[in-house]
């Protein structure tokens, strides 16, 4: 069994920061690809950042610039820092993990955490 656990999530003024975390646990040899997506309701779940397990990283033109994704691969951790945040980054973000298990790459999801930018 394989688990990603999200943090961070809660109420931020217009041009505050947020740091959200997500650690993957359970059964399986390594993470690669980890990465941040949200959605609002009614919409599409979108990609937000992603970082590989070597480091490289990509990111949404809409956040590019104000969020930074990083990773510990020793604690299978993602991180990612929202800085300049604005309310059309309100959402609930989702961490998504490429897993390597016995059997194969995997993708896994974190439950979802809320952040909502409001004065």
């Amino acid at each position: 069994q394989v688990q990603l656990v999200e943090s961070g999530g809660g109420l931020v003024q217009p041009g505050g920061s947020l740091s959200l975390s997500c650690a993957a646990s359970g059964s399986f040899l390594r993470v690669n690809d980890m990465g941040w997506y949200r959605q609002t309701p009614g919409k599409q779940r979108d990609l937000v950042a992603t970082i590989a397990s070597g480091g490289d990283t990509n990111y949404a033109d809409s956040v590019k610039g104000r969020f930074t994704i990083s990773r510990d691969n020793a604690k299978n951790t993602v991180y990612l820092q929202m800085g300049s945040l604005k309310p059309e980054d309100t959402a609930v973000y989702y961490c998504n993990a490429i897993v390597i298990r016995s059997f194969g790459r995997i993708p896994y999801w974190g439950q979802g955490t809320q952040v909502t930018v409001s004065s």
